[in-house]
């Protein structure tokens, strides 16, 4: 049918274009698929994800009502989004540096996310909603992840032992990078703001001095400081917590304990500088993730899985 051979012929009740064919005399209306209105308003959608804005903002913005908004996001919602296979297990593939992390969202429900990133481009290669930092869920995404062709030469973790015990198992020739972020900041902690031993205050001074070594004379020097701390002073805790016991002596003897067990997972970013030295790119996610997520107070349960899927997609960084 050519354009020359179709007239506009009124309008509905509704407010539609009636349409007449010259040719074969009978008139029709002219609809689009019922899909594309949601595809016109999927920057609405977008701007609900990607920047936090209300369903009140939106409608103000896009001169539409309140239910037309909330029906826009009810349909994606309840749609998952476009994912390619053979382009996602590419990715996989070709990643050897990774960032492996959890967070919990709501502790009352027992809401967490866990995500992978890329050490180099701080790039999402996974993101998932409901998964804890648990040994069965942990065992079976990382049985996962491998099936898709992910083999990682290093991965930065923020030192808990059930991820370290699942991703030896799962890539055993897997370097292990502990996050000195992490290990700073419980050291401190446990040494105390102001100590007032002579131990604790040298510990603490270590701890401080961690996240300022960047080449490997930095390193040595830092190893052989812990081991001289540990010689003048660390026999002498251990045996103070045998006997005497108390929280002052329990927490020094942690703090040592775990400064001289983590030194040879400590420094392998200097070595490699596509190894990143923290977890703090996924905490720094996280925290957006956190932010978005509060600004949708009352979001069903149900959606929620579909909501972070839609972020993971839209937000990748």
């Amino acid at each position: 049918m050519s354009s020359l051979s179709v007239k506009r012929h009124g309008k509905t009740n509704q407010g539609k274009q009636r349409w007449y064919c010259t040719r074969c005399n009978k008139s029709f209306l002219w609809r689009l698929p019922r899909d594309t209105h949601f595809v016109r308003s999927f920057k609405w959608f977008r701007l609900w994800m990607q920047e936090g804005y209300s369903v009140r903002e939106l409608s103000a913005l896009s001169k539409k009502s309140p239910s037309s908004i909330r029906r826009i996001i009810h349909y994606w919602l309840s749609h998952r989004p476009p994912k390619d296979d053979s382009q996602w297990r590419t990715q996989l593939n070709q990643c050897h540096h990774i960032i492996v992390d959890g967070t919990i969202l709501r502790r009352k429900n027992n809401e967490a996310v866990y995500v992978v990133m890329e050490s180099t481009s701080h790039r999402l290669l996974y993101g998932a909603y409901g998964i804890r930092e648990g040994a069965r869920d942990l065992q079976q995404l990382y049985g996962m992840l491998a099936q898709a062709g992910l083999h990682p030469s290093s991965v930065t973790v923020d030192g808990n032992p059930q991820q370290a015990k699942y991703l030896s198992l799962q890539w055993p020739q897997i370097r292990l990078q502990r996050c000195i972020v992490h290990v700073q900041r419980q050291g401190l902690r446990w040494c105390r703001r102001k100590p007032k031993r002579t131990d604790a205050k040298h510990l603490r001074k270590l701890f401080l001095d961690l996240t300022m070594v960047k080449t490997s004379v930095q390193r040595d020097n830092f190893i052989r400081r812990v081991y001289q701390w540990d010689q003048r002073f660390g026999h002498t805790i251990r045996q103070a917590r045998r006997t005497t016991g108390g929280w002052v002596f329990s927490d020094l003897a942690l703090a040592a304990r775990m400064v001289v067990r983590s030194l040879p997972d400590l420094f392998h970013f200097i070595d490699n500088a596509e190894i990143s030295s923290s977890t703090n790119p996924l905490e720094g996610y996280f925290s957006r993730v956190k932010e978005k997520y509060r600004r949708h107070r009352g979001l069903a349960r149900k959606c929620r899985e579909q909501y972070f899927q839609w972020y993971f997609y839209l937000r990748p960084r």
